[in-house]
């Protein structure tokens, strides 16, 4: 008898209890009965039509009952965080559907190793095009990979979370580099400045950004700028001179009166009017404004 004559003997021979069982329950199937019913099942796509009720369910059955393969693949990306575990899930689902949908039996190749590749490839490509909230080089990414690997073996063994020197230590860098990849890591995920904060048992939640907000003190800057242009404007050209040379080009009041051929102290003085001046204009344009 060949060998692939003998193979479809063992799929006729799949227990029939079994097979009523995965169909009942497919999430019931241990992973070394899924294994053995997937040739019963993908004999089964063969022959039905495609589309069909029985099809579908047949289908279902079998996507079901692998669903620990992709559990198996989503442990792999466990350094990821837990908050991603079920995109994980979700996303090397498709991967496996694919794989279930691409399958042909006469390939004589074991389903569980034509399938994993497919899954973690979904799950890559998913980390691919939507995880970075900021972009960084690709050596940093895959570098960050390394640093989440090397963190959780340190704080293993060391019962704490370890040094930038460790780690560097660890993954055969200078610190330096260490300390790059973990201020890129920052870029990895995203908070909005909408979330909120527990502030504590006894106080509401407050807002991110009331934490990491401040004021910019350069508002005021280009309010006054606004506000004193139309005031130099109506200045004659020797007092447009000495604003363009003190407050512009920061010369020292003795480097003016050198320019503009007097003394120190009447520069001064003309500094001094001139000051008061463009103040009382701003009061006065203020007053108006109230």
């Amino acid at each position: 008898m060949s060998g692939t004559a003998v193979q479809q003997a063992e799929r006729r021979a799949v227990d029939a209890g079994l097979v009523e069982r995965a169909y009942a329950d497919p999430l019931s199937i241990a992973p070394r009965d899924a294994r053995e019913l997937g040739a019963h099942f993908f004999e089964r796509l063969s022959v039905l039509e495609e589309g069909t009720r029985e099809y579908q369910y047949a289908r279902n059955t079998l996507i079901e009952m692998n669903l620990s393969l992709v559990q198996y693949a989503a442990s792999r990306f466990k350094y990821r965080g837990d908050e991603q575990r079920e995109d994980i899930v979700q996303v090397g689902t498709i991967g496996l559907i694919k794989a279930i949908d691409r399958f042909d039996l006469s390939r004589e190749v074991e389903f569980t190793s034509f399938a994993v590749p497919y899954i973690v490839g979904e799950i890559k490509r998913f980390f691919r095009d939507t995880s970075w909230a900021v972009h960084v080089p690709r050596r940093l990414q895959e570098a960050r990979v390394e640093l989440a690997r090397a963190t959780e073996e340190l704080q293993t063994r060391l019962g704490r979370l370890p040094s930038t020197r460790e780690l560097a230590e660890l993954m055969q860098l200078d610190p330096a580099e260490v300390a790059e990849v973990q201020q890129a890591a920052n870029g990895y995920n995203s908070v909005s400045l909408d979330a909120t904060v527990s502030a504590g048992a006894d106080e509401s939640d407050t807002l991110l950004a009331a934490f990491v907000g401040r004021e910019d003190e350069r508002f005021e800057l280009v309010e006054n700028f606004h506000a004193l242009a139309p005031l130099i404007s109506r200045l004659d050209d020797r007092e447009r001179l000495l604003v363009h040379l003190r407050f512009v080009e920061e010369r020292t009041q003795q480097q003016i009166a050198e320019e503009i051929g007097c003394s120190q102290m009447h520069v001064s003085r003309l500094l001094s009017r001139l000051v008061a001046k463009l103040r009382s204009g701003l009061l006065a344009e203020n007053d108006t404004r109230i």
